[in-house]
């Protein structure tokens, strides 16, 4: 049983409190929509908890070790605006590259390096099977963001933190994505996202971001 915990975080961008006193804590099978009002700081929430930002004050704890250490690092999956594709790879070549770089984060005794049948298959639920020996300088910046979702399709990492990911798929490719993440969660994974769709599944929570008033916020 995985657990992720966010204790009184505290962050200011530009001298200005963004959010405060922020607390909360998920385990494995939850899925959860950080929302609120643009501006209020899910993004950057998001990419803190992803060690990528340090908070003002507060801790975030992953299996009560902190989000800077390997174990952390180890069984983060983290997808943000920034796609981090290599524009002169095709899609194959850049999925090849990224799994290389991080492998699958399995705890299993399996290869690391997916199969080329199984990147076929992640490019194919993304809609890309045409375009995978294309150059992605030549692919749009939707199909672009495309060939970093598929890096959902293969990668067993136990935490995912994503954001905005249904931007520029089709409904056919939100309900696939849909699909993987409640598999993902149902099979021990946590999932934090930022998006507009909302699931049925009990294990779908809000985390709602309010602007900072000086007082606690406490999920």
């Amino acid at each position: 049983m995985n657990s992720l915990a966010l204790d009184k975080l505290y962050f200011e961008r530009d001298d200005l409190p963004l959010f405060g006193a922020l607390s909360a804590s998920w385990k494995s099978g939850d899925i959860v929509q950080i929302a609120g009002h643009n501006g209020c700081g899910k993004t950057t929430l998001l990419r803190m908890i992803a060690g990528l930002i340090q908070p003002s004050a507060g801790s975030i704890r992953w299996n009560e070790c902190s989000n800077r250490s390997l174990e952390f690092q180890s069984n983060l999956l983290f997808l943000g605006h920034q796609v981090g594709v290599k524009l002169t790879m095709s899609p194959l070549e850049n999925l090849r590259w990224f799994f290389a770089l991080h492998g699958r984060k399995s705890t299993t005794a399996h290869s690391q390096m997916p199969s080329h049948e199984l990147l076929q298959q992640a490019l194919a639920k993304v809609g890309l099977s045409a375009y995978a020996d294309v150059p992605a300088y030549s692919l749009s910046a939707g199909q672009q963001r495309r060939i970093a979702l598929a890096r959902l399709y293969l990668s067993q990492a136990a935490l995912w933190v994503l954001d905005e990911p249904f931007t520029a798929i089709d409904k056919h490719g939100v309900a696939e994505l849909e699909q993987q993440i409640d598999q993902h969660a149902s099979s021990g994974g946590i999932v934090l996202l930022t998006t507009h769709q909302r699931w049925s599944a009990p294990n779908f929570q809000v985390l709602e971001l309010e602007q900072y008033k000086g007082r606690a916020v406490d999920v």
